[in-house]
């Protein structure tokens, strides 16, 4: 058996790992624009789906195509708010990211903020959520009627939680018990949503009933919602203001 000297195994090794990086870093970077398409449509179908618009995304032929006209025709405004509920000019809202924002001091967060305009020419307003499960984050939007206080729809999604119990925050029977919801009581104190173990009492305006068997990413939906839309208590109060 022909033997090889360490110096010998050593340049063979390093030249092999050099050639593996080199052509990962290839595929990786040859792949980033199809990653970065795929996280966009996803993105716009999320938003989407917060105000019922995703019926036939499974059955289109191309869904992208079918995702970018739909988003085209039906988000008809989008923009970012600071704390304060001011809106700032010059910063485009899709692309921003809410988990970094939420990173930083909340006088210092950039908010995006999306107008879908329905059938009968009334805004409803989409805003981004994003906060942590059991296993790893979890995120969604909601969307509110023109009353900035009513829930029109929501949907989340989440990575890592486990299937048939936290993972049910994505099923739609868990998610359209949050339309008619109310985040504000009728002396217009905010107080989001409660997601609430044992279920939410009838006629609840601000309950609704927690995943069974979820606890931990029940809690973690409920934290969500207090810190993401606790974010556009401001910017829901103004808007309250200039309907009355």
């Amino acid at each position: 058996m022909k033997s090889y000297s360490n110096t010998y195994i050593f340049i063979f090794s390093t030249v092999l790992v050099v050639v593996v990086a080199t052509l990962l870093t290839f595929v990786s970077e040859s792949l980033r624009p199809y990653q970065e398409k795929n996280v966009e449509v996803e993105k716009k179908l999320d938003i989407l789906r917060s105000v019922g618009l995703s019926e036939g995304v499974d059955q289109a032929q191309n869904k992208d195509k079918f995702v970018e006209e739909k988003y085209a025709a039906n988000i008809t405004k989008s923009f970012v708010i600071n704390i304060k509920g001011e809106v700032r000019e010059g910063i485009e809202a899709f692309p921003l990211n809410l988990r970094d924002e939420m990173r930083k001091d909340s006088a210092d967060r950039d908010l995006p903020v999306f107008i879908y305009t329905d059938p009968q020419g009334r805004e409803i307003t989409i805003v981004p959520l994003q906060g942590k499960g059991l296993w790893g984050p979890i995120w969604g939007y909601m969307s509110f009627q023109p009353d900035m206080s009513t829930v029109y729809g929501a949907t989340f999604s989440d990575a890592k939680e486990t299937p048939g119990l936290g993972a049910e925050i994505a099923e739609d029977f868990f998610q359209e018990q949050f339309k008619g919801k109310t985040i504000f009581d009728k002396s217009g104190k905010f107080t989001s949503i409660q997601v609430l173990k044992g279920g939410a009492g009838k006629g609840d305006p601000h309950g609704v009933d927690a995943v069974s068997g979820g606890t931990i990413t029940s809690k973690g939906l409920q934290a969500m919602l207090l810190d993401c839309l606790g974010n556009y208590e401001n910017y829901f109060n103004l808007k309250m203001n200039s309907h009355d």
